[in-house]
This record gives structure tokens, sequence and C-alpha cells, in this order.
């Protein structure tokens, strides 16, 4: 009897650590996110070059899209943006970025600096529209299909993998849909 006391324990223990073993194994970009295959988040934004102008997520119905996640104190954003800039330049689709939590004159000179790689930039500077879509980090791109469905969640930046393997056929994808209707 003694010798059970002592084997469900260990048992549970072991059961734990090859749970966490398991996770240790697991890429946190893969993270699916609970918007997949949902309507996105319904927003209006003024721009963050122009205040006086508003942008809505209805604004871009009948077309695909991506909304890209970025912030001028974000390190991450600077290592995916050159990337974002280069694909802009391939004109797949239009990019709209959406300045997260930031300082409206630090997001228009930090996109004077590196380039802009952007359709329109929405000034979300409390945050509001971010929480909405589930961003918990920046930068983080949303594809969104001619529906207004997203259908792709990048978390972290993107690579040029997976601009080639997973961006680029989806996007063809949703645009060859959207003309077939």
């Amino acid at each position: 009897m003694k010798s059970l006391k002592f084997l469900l324990p260990l048992a549970i223990f072991l059961g734990l650590v090859g749970f966490l073993f398991k996770g240790l194994s697991l890429d946190p970009r893969e993270v699916p996110s609970p918007l997949i295959d949902k309507p996105a988040p319904a927003f209006s934004l003024v721009l963050l070059d122009k205040p006086d102008t508003t942008l809505k997520r209805d604004d871009m119905l009948g077309k695909v899209w991506l909304l890209n996640v970025f912030a001028s104190w974000c390190v991450a954003c600077r290592e995916e943006h050159p990337l974002l800039v280069e694909f802009a330049r391939m004109k797949m689709l239009p990019i709209y970025g959406l300045n997260y939590k930031d300082e409206r004159a630090a997001g228009m000179k930090w996109l004077a600096t590196f380039g802009n790689p952007y359709e329109a930039s929405l000034f979300d500077y409390d945050g509001r529209v971010g929480i909405d879509y589930g961003v918990y980090g920046v930068p983080e791109s949303f594809l969104i299909d001619a529906k207004g469905v997203i259908r792709y969640k990048q978390i972290g930046p993107f690579t040029p993998e997976a601009i080639q393997t997973k961006l680029i056929p989806l996007v063809q994808q949703l645009q060859k849909e959207a003309k077939n209707g």
C-alpha cells in the first residue's frame, strides 16, 4: 500500500514533466488565433498622418488586405519592416498599418526613417483596436479576405520564408476566390 502512495505522485510528476517537455518544442508563433475564419473586428480610426481623416474596416470590404500592427518602440518591428517594404513593392495587396500604443510624431518619424509600405496607417493610440484583434505583442499581422474575414495571423515578425510559403500562396488563393465570387 505504501508503494502505491509513492507511485501516484511520481506518475503525476512524470506526466507534468512530459507536458512541459512537449511545450518546449512548440513554436510560440504558431499559437492559433480564435479570430481565424471569423469577421475582423470593426473599427473606425483616424489616420496616423491625417488626424482629420477616418478609415473604417468596412472601407476595405471587397478586397484582400493585410493589417500589420507596429510601433516605433518595437525592436522586432525593425527586423520585419524591410521585408514589408519589399513585399509592398510587389503590389500584391494593400497593406494597412496599425500604429499601436505609440505617439503620433514617433510613428510618423519611424515611417519616414525606415520607409512606408502602408496604403495608410491607422492610429491606435490607446490600443483598443489592438485589443479587439487579440494583439498581445507587436508586430502582428492579419490577412483579411474580401468579405472581411480574418484568414491568417502572423505572430511576431514576418520572415522571408513565412512570406513565401504562407502569405503569398494564401493571398493568391483568397484573391482568386474573391474574383470568382
